[in-house]
């Protein structure tokens, strides 16, 4: 079994989508995972099913005949923080920005490959299910102790400026998931800065180039084109 959960309590997922072929196949996916599945036709059903059947995972379309996907995710966020991946057909950065901003967690347009969907699930599931971040990091040969405030890089110790070591705790204590250029802007530099993404830009490269063997092809902090940037875990 591929699923986070054990077979007596599989992890409960919410599909809202309108379009009958995708909850048909979503729903033979996630059966042959193991998962509890419930589906919801609109925007409507799907906030009184995310209130009802309290999914761990919620796949949501953006396109829905009653309530625009990103009205849902605002609405959902107002007293839950359930993890929210938008499956959508809409392509435009302007769409995954709203979305992502509006409080999703991740985004894949439609068509998406099922290995894919189900690692994004599996990021999703981890990280609802950590009460808080661990004091310890370690993804390859990238390690960060929260606790005493240090990052190494095979072992090595790494000396990043204070707003270098902020930076990658924010990515850190959402590892797995995508980050917005003005998300990463306001919790970092403020308000004032959410519209200097050059800000961002330089330290995003000054970062790489003390945390990755390669800094013109990363693996550890990855750009999501015109969005933001994912800091993706390694085994």
């Amino acid at each position: 079994m591929t699923s986070e959960r054990a077979a007596d309590n599989p992890a409960r997922i919410l599909v809202i989508d309108d379009e009958l072929a995708i909850r048909r196949f979503l729903h033979t996916v996630l059966n042959s995972e193991e998962f509890a599945l419930h589906e919801a036709e609109g925007g409507h059903a799907g906030l009184a099913a995310a209130a009802a059947f309290r999914p761990d995972v919620i796949l949501l379309d953006l396109g829905l005949p009653d309530l625009d996907g990103v009205e849902v995710i605002k609405r959902i966020r107002e007293w839950s923080q359930v993890p929210i991946i938008v499956l959508s057909v809409r392509e435009r950065e302007d769409d995954k920005i709203a979305a992502l901003d509006a409080g999703a967690d991740d985004y894949l347009t439609k068509p998406f490959g099922v290995g894919e969907l189900l690692a994004r699930m599996r990021a999703a599931l981890r990280r609802s299910l950590q009460q808080a971040p661990e004091p310890v990091f370690a993804s390859g040969d990238l390690v960060m102790d929260l606790t005493l405030r240090r990052v190494t890089v095979k072992g090595e110790d790494v000396q990043l400026t204070p707003t270098e070591y902020d930076l990658l705790r924010l990515f850190v204590n959402h590892a797995g998931k995508v980050l917005t250029h003005s998300m990463i802007l306001k919790q970092i530099w403020g308000i004032a800065y959410q519209e200097q993404p050059h800000v961002l830009r330089v330290n995003i490269s000054n970062l790489r180039r003390k945390i990755e063997a390669d800094p013109s092809r990363p693996r550890h902090i990855i750009t999501e084109p015109g969005v933001g940037y994912r800091l993706v875990p390694e085994r």
